[in-house]
């Protein structure tokens, strides 16, 4: 049965996009937390989702030599060594949710992310600068990201964190409302 959520013109906002291309990704943590090895990680992955991407994070064991040379060996030897599995992670998790999978780690206070996308808008952005922008086209504020992009950008330094946490929270709140009403 179609979703009567999804309309031919997006996600029943204006400037939306064609969500019924994209699968839902919404159990992908407990998807990942449930598929990664347990001993790659000293604690839970993280897992962020937007529409064409989604980064798995996770800490690396320090070594007991806390030196740089050390961290980055440390972590070279874990990309290396997990290669194999997590290909094979990820193209189960591409085939899922319709989306690249890249891979990243965190050990020292360093934050490292191995291949990853940057998807051309007006210029080359990575995930956490466009999922400012789709929270923008979702929310109808924006026609299109490039639109978006202007938009921020005008109002960049102007309580964009605080503004863009109480739009998605509205946007939920809407959301569930939505699929509470009556179905058509």
């Amino acid at each position: 049965m179609r979703n009567p959520r999804i309309h031919s013109h997006g996600f029943g906002r204006p400037g939306g996009w064609q969500q019924a291309d994209v699968p839902d990704a919404g159990d992908a943590e407990e998807w990942f937390s449930g598929r990664l090895p347990d001993d790659w990680f000293t604690g839970p992955a993280t897992v962020e989702v937007d529409r064409e991407e989604i980064i798995v994070t996770g800490e690396l064991p320090a070594p007991d030599d806390a030196s740089d040379a050390a961290v980055e060996g440390r972590i070279s030897r874990f990309r290396e060594s997990t290669r194999p599995e997590r290909m094979r992670i990820a193209d189960e998790a591409e085939a899922r949710y319709g989306r690249k999978v890249a891979w990243g780690v965190t050990l020292g206070g360093r934050d490292v992310l191995f291949t990853h996308l940057a998807v051309p808008v007006m210029t080359r952005l990575r995930q956490p600068e466009r999922k400012v922008l789709d929270t923008l086209v979702d929310a109808g504020v924006a026609r299109s990201r490039s639109d978006a992009l202007k938009w921020t950008v005008r109002l960049a330094g102007q309580h964009t964190d605080e503004w863009l946490t109480e739009l998605r929270e509205a946007m939920k709140k809407v959301d569930d409302l939505r699929s509470e009403g009556p179905q058509i």
